[in-house]
């Protein structure tokens, strides 16, 4: 076997600065999306392991939080350093869990990490934890122990936006990675071993959602839960925290719009849009999945994403494919399922559909797929797919685009192309959407991340994200 697809195998959990083993004997097994075949092995951890976890998490929080804050963004440096040095083996590891081609993986899945952990080491040291207000001196102090439950699809950058500010803050952390690609977690685990982060401040115990997911929510020694996945599971992740009033922030799904309007330079809008649509494979919450154009121009902006469909090649990640796999079998069958959903539904196939892809029976490939004359009521634009598939939505007036845009239960993300950048920005002001990207703006880490509506609570990244993790207390003097 190429050394590249060699079996990972973990054995042990991370717990109070220690590797020990999991209370159970049991091992979750992950499946390269791109072969179908096994490419590590973790352990199922139990309600046991979540509890000494807590415990671990619990017994350190009071000697965390009254860490000197340089100290704290000290230790957030070397973990920095640690996932820069580490970069090379975490972008293969990440392609081959999750399906991104290789180089999109190194610079996104590994190194945007880093930087994000980096981040709030500056951010920590410019915060004011401490502020006069009339009589009173105006306290920021860590809210405690923290649950960071992470999904699949950026599995160490979601798991970098967490640890990275309840650290920063002061609070410690008990992390629970997606069962369908938990091995990038072991490395940050590793990386906290090798530079000797403080025994318990993070924690790493892999599992289910039902078993150590749900201990963990509803753990009495839990104050706070940051939850990055569906909106159904967030639901139920809210419902379950409130039976202990627990602090939750949520990052759920989207239905991003790319609003195109008529002064736009529509090639660019359109070229941008399906490849951010594309990216991951379409395994990303903030992906521009409909595309609002001119009734006008329909049909030419249809020619042009069929043209840079057609430029997404799948293929094996490791090669650097344009277009890997989706991240599991059942997500392969579920964007599948919504394929054929919206040809019943009378949107027409432009290019795509629910047939893998030629040559490519084996893995959860789902062919680059584009619908036109997709009517806003129709499932595919209300539902998240998180595969790469495209709705284009025509429209008679900016009104009614305005109405199309926020006419879903989502607003995570969204982009507005326009010849003009004050139209532009006009119009993303109409948008009830938590980020908004006008003429292509590039992401920036610094800046609060989440969601209006049923796309979540809280925002992640930046001073905001540092804030999520901290408690205010007023002293009257």
């Amino acid at each position: 076997m190429p050394e590249a697809r060699k079996v990972r195998v973990r054995e042990s959990l991370y717990i109070g600065g220690e590797w020990v083993a999991p209370s159970g004997s049991e091992a979750i097994e992950v499946v390269e999306p791109a072969t179908e075949e096994v490419l590590g092995r973790v352990p199922r951890g139990t309600p046991a392991d979540a509890e000494r976890a807590v415990g671990a998490a619990r017994a350190a929080f009071e000697g965390w939080a009254a860490t000197p804050v340089e100290e704290r963004a000290g230790w957030l440096r070397r973990l920095h350093e640690g996932l820069v040095g580490r970069s090379d083996e975490i972008g293969t590891l990440i392609a081959r869990e999750v399906g991104m081609p290789i180089s999109m993986a190194t610079l996104i899945q590994a190194i945007a990490p880093a930087l994000v952990v980096g981040s709030f080491a500056d951010l920590a040291l410019e915060h004011p934890f401490e502020e006069k207000v009339g009589a009173s001196l105006v306290l920021r102090e860590p809210v405690g122990v923290v649950a960071a439950i992470t999904p699949c699809n950026y599995p160490l950058y979601q798991l970098a936006c967490k640890v990275g500010a309840a650290l920063g803050a002061g609070c410690t952390v008990v992390a629970k990675p997606s069962e369908v690609a938990p091995l990038s977690a072991f490395v940050l685990a590793d990386v906290a071993s090798e530079v000797g982060l403080p025994a318990g401040v993070l924690n790493v115990v892999s599992g289910y959602g039902e078993d150590v997911g749900a201990a963990l929510i509803s753990h009495p020694e839990v104050d706070m839960v940051s939850f990055t996945g569906s909106t159904p599971a967030g639901r139920a992740v809210a419902a379950t925290a409130a039976a202990t009033v627990k602090r939750v922030t949520l990052e759920l799904g989207g239905k991003s719009p790319s609003v195109v309007l008529d002064d736009a330079d529509l090639e660019e809008a359109v070229r941008a849009t399906v490849s951010q649509c594309y990216l991951n494979a379409g395994q990303t919450c903030l992906s521009w999945t409909r595309l609002l154009v001119p009734r006008s121009r329909h049909d030419e902006a249809v020619a042009i994403a069929a043209k840079v469909a057609e430029e997404f090649v799948p293929g094996d990640p490791l090669a650097d494919a344009r277009l890997g796999p989706v991240a599991s079998k059942v997500q392969q069958e579920r964007v599948r399922s919504y394929i054929r959903k919206g040809i019943e539904e009378g949107a027409t196939l432009v290019i795509g559909g629910p047939e893998p892809p030629v040559g490519l029976d084996r893995g959860y490939y789902v062919q680059p797929t584009v619908f036109s004359n997709v009517r806003p009521d129709m499932t595919i634009a209300q539902e998240e797919i998180f595969g790469p598939v495209l709705s284009i939505i025509p429209y008679d007036s900016e009104d009614e685009a305005v109405a199309i845009a926020n006419g879903t239960i989502y607003g995570l993300h969204g982009a507005v192309f326009s010849g003009s950048r004050e139209r532009g920005l006009a119009l993303a002001r109409r948008l009830r959407t938590g980020q908004v990207d006008v003429n292509g703006g590039g992401y920036n880490h610094l800046a609060p991340f989440g969601g209006y509506k049923q796309s979540g609570l809280g925002r992640e990244l930046g001073r905001s994200g540092l804030e999520e993790y901290l408690e205010t207390k007023s002293v009257q003097l």
